[in-house]
């Protein structure tokens, strides 16, 4: 049995897409969280048994209060998945693009889409707190002339029939998410080949650099490093690693050997690397 999954945003959205992605099926229940705090809270509360959580994007960048988030909750990561960003304008059945006067969305999808939303000049735009919930209230409302930028699947929920597809100016667009539950609801994966951890050096010159050398020697592929301030210190960083390896002995080989080199250093999860296609 799937485990209710905590997303942000409503149904519809993209952390939809990404959870039935990630679980292989389109029958996993959904809690729609406004927040990533509430994300979070509704796995440690147990009202959800486990969470997705966007974390970056290949063009916006790091989400950085999530990596704090994250490491703060307690929570583990069992694992993450990409997913292609793919913006459509959607309205009621029947109407055309010509009938369209007004465009509702999240600021941030308005703005991955501003190259085409710029050529009709007489539309007017409307930010809104979720893309999602811009299509159901439409279909709720039955406006006419009022189009949305949304997903697929917000269209295929809500009935709405998509005038123009894929209307978002970078066509490379991906989000990557993480999965994350409480540490005994946490999945242990056969031959895992991505970790996620946290770790603080202290603060002498090269420290950080000596760290990332003994990485580097083991062969493991460090994908990703985040810093994140430290808080009670001032320019002092705590730093979130993504290393990538063939097998888990490399991965103890490293704990190995960074441990006398970091202070509060956390492994937050171990888990299969997500496929980007």
């Amino acid at each position: 049995m799937l485990p209710a999954v905590a997303i942000q945003g409503f149904e519809g959205s993209f952390h939809q897409i990404a959870a039935r992605r990630y679980f292989s099926s389109e029958a996993v229940e959904v809690v729609p969280c406004a927040t990533f705090g509430e994300v979070v809270n509704s796995v440690v509360g147990g009202r959800a048994g486990a969470a997705v959580m966007a974390i970056e994007n290949s063009i916006a960048g790091s989400i950085l209060p999530n990596y704090t988030l994250l490491r703060k909750s307690g929570l583990r990561v069992m694992g993450e998945t990409y997913l292609h960003i793919r913006q459509h304008l959607m309205a009621l059945p029947g109407q055309q693009v010509e009938d369209i006067t007004e465009v509702h969305s999240h600021p941030m999808a308005l703005l991955q889409c501003a190259d085409y939303l710029s050529r009709h000049k007489h539309w007017r735009l409307v930010e809104t707190e979720d893309t999602a919930l811009s299509a159901q209230r439409i279909r709720e409302s039955q406006r006419t002339g009022v189009a949305a930028v949304a997903g697929t699947l917000a269209a295929e929920l809500f009935g709405l029939d998509i005038l123009e597809a894929d209307i978002h100016s970078e066509k490379k667009n991906y989000t990557r998410f993480l999965v994350v539950a409480r540490p005994e609801n946490a999945q242990e994966v056969a031959q895992p080949n991505k970790a996620s951890l946290y770790f603080h050096t202290n603060h002498t010159q090269g420290s950080l650099a000596r760290v990332l050398v003994r990485i580097a020697d083991l062969g493991i592929n460090l994908s990703k490093l985040q810093s994140c301030p430290k808080p009670g210190s001032t320019w002092h960083y705590y730093f979130h690693a993504d290393l990538e390896f063939d097998q888990p002995a490399q991965l103890q080989a490293a704990l190995q050997a960074i441990a006398p080199l970091t202070e509060g250093l956390e492994v937050l999860g171990v888990y299969h690397k997500g496929d980007t296609h």
